[in-house]
């Protein structure tokens, strides 16, 4: 952007101003504004060929006005990626499968559901993302986190592409031999469009480390492979050591990095965190080891407030009790802690904390969330869920000076680990834990570092929003433009 009152030009002679120079710069000011102007128009019609073609798809269409709007300033200096139609293309995925899944229940009574996967980019690499199992899939949520995934992969300086997939199945209240059924019924199907070097699938919401150990097994049976086809496997075929906290850890390096680079430290800050799945507690994990204090957590019945904190030992441990339930309810830690308290039907952000990280699940900030948080001081938000705020919070909570670390840099550890994990599957080898985090705190440090760098290159302040869409799109459309229009 340029900065019209920085390139005033003065005669300092005499005191005489250039009267050339005025209306050259008013000139300049008009065909800058125009050019403004007529990009931001030409990114509406992208966004309007999205709704068209995605109408009743919400989600999608949020992430892909969040990100065109943000890039903007790219398209600007570069016009050869409007001529070779690459944004077009970027918001149309390169292959959408949606299957059928017949299974059986334990009553003998045979169930269907629908599967997806879609394959959105694989400029630079194989497509990577994870499968969602809960009864709200449908089309456009998984359109908006594979197109979120792109530059989450993107960012994280790796060779992979974005996809996602999923089905609309609650296993909830599943016994264990229904959840095995269904995801081998799905695999039936998924085996034929995925593989090592094609698409690479890893776990989500409802598709743990169960899930994934009863996929591999239907995968190597029915193609008599082994290979690292899926990540998020347990240690013993092929897994990765560290992998499920690997998301939460990398969360709270990136958090650490922003507010470093506010003149802030973690040590000694109050955060309030929402779900209490692997993200929460490998979330809840590293925040302890740093010194923070963790004192919510949540679920779909409401929060939980623990002003002693969700510290080391019991309480951490209880958050993987309360996710192996299988009841997906928060409640019974106030019930287990007298320190706590359950406050039903609610959400944590009327907490008051220095730190909020969103944990559970897309768009669980809504613009009265973002207004309860500025009145109660909030400065550092950092999102460790997909899309997590919704883009009027998002604009309000910046507008009232609040810092936000963007969920496709700040969640990004997971699907890194994921890529190692696919490393020491090709290598035929294993990585120690220590190895592992120390690979992930560089991966994050860096991802940080290439928004922030973004940011300043194109005279954003520290929009880290802005700058993270900008570092991934950078990169995938080079590849983009690289490889052809295909």
């Amino acid at each position: 952007m340029v900065d019209y009152e920085a390139s005033k030009c003065y005669i300092e002679d005499g005191c005489a101003t250039s009267q050339t120079n005025f209306i050259m710069l008013a000139k300049h000011k008009i065909f800058v504004r125009e050019k403004e102007n007529e990009m931001g128009k030409l990114v509406e019609q992208y966004i309007e060929i999205a709704k068209k073609r995605n109408p009743g798809e919400p989600e999608f269409i949020q992430t892909v006005e969040e990100v065109l709007t943000s890039i903007e300033p790219v398209l600007e200096a570069h016009p050869e990626y409007i001529e070779a139609g690459l944004i077009e293309r970027l918001i149309e995925p390169e292959r959408c499968i949606s299957f059928r899944v017949p299974w059986v229940d334990d009553n003998g009574k045979v169930q269907v559901n629908r599967g997806y996967r879609f394959e959105f980019n694989s400029a630079i690499g194989p497509y990577k993302g994870g499968l969602r199992f809960a009864p709200n899939v449908y089309p456009g949520i998984i359109k908006f986190l594979g197109f979120e995934q792109i530059f989450k992969n993107s960012l994280s300086g790796l060779p992979i592409g974005g996809g996602k997939g999923g089905a609309d199945f609650d296993p909830n209240g599943k016994s264990d031999a229904e959840i095995m059924r269904f995801c081998q019924a799905f695999m039936s199907e998924l085996y034929r469009h995925i593989g090592p070097a094609t698409d690479v699938p890893a776990g989500d919401l409802g598709v743990g480390a169960r899930e994934i150990g009863y996929l591999f097994g239907q995968y190597k049976k029915l193609t008599n492979r082994y290979e690292g086809v899926l990540t998020g496997k347990g240690l013993t075929f092929g897994g990765l050591a560290g992998r499920t906290e690997a998301t939460g850890y990398g969360i709270v390096f990136f958090a650490r990095e922003m507010l470093k680079h506010c003149g802030k430290e973690l040590a000694g800050m109050t955060v309030a965190t929402s779900g209490f799945g692997n993200v929460t507690w490998g979330t809840v994990q590293k925040l302890n080891q740093l010194g923070a204090k963790v004192i919510t957590i949540s679920g779909p019945d409401g929060y939980i407030y623990d002003p002693d904190g969700v510290t080391p030992g019991e309480k951490e441990d209880y958050l993987l009790e309360l996710r192996a339930s299988g009841k997906n309810i928060c409640a019974p830690y106030a019930e287990k802690f007298p320190s706590a308290t359950f406050y039903p039907g609610k959400k944590p952000w009327e907490v008051k904390a220095d730190l909020y990280i969103p944990c559970a699940t897309q768009n669980e900030i809504h613009l009265e969330d973002a207004k309860t948080m500025v009145a109660n001081g909030c400065k550092f938000l950092c999102e460790g869920s997909n899309m997590p705020t919704t883009n009027e919070a998002i604009e309000y909570l910046k507008e009232n000076g609040v810092v936000i670390g963007p969920s496709k840099a700040a969640n990004a550890g997971g699907v890194s680990c994921s890529c190692i994990e696919m490393g020491q599957n090709a290598g035929h080898t294993v990585f120690s834990p220590e190895q592992v985090y120390q690979q992930l705190e560089t991966i994050m440090i860096n991802i940080h570092k290439a928004a922030a760098d973004a940011c300043e290159r194109y005279g954003l302040e520290y929009d880290l929003v802005a700058g993270a869409n900008i570092a991934g799109f950078e990169r995938v459309a080079e590849a983009m433009m690289a490889q052809g229009i295909v």
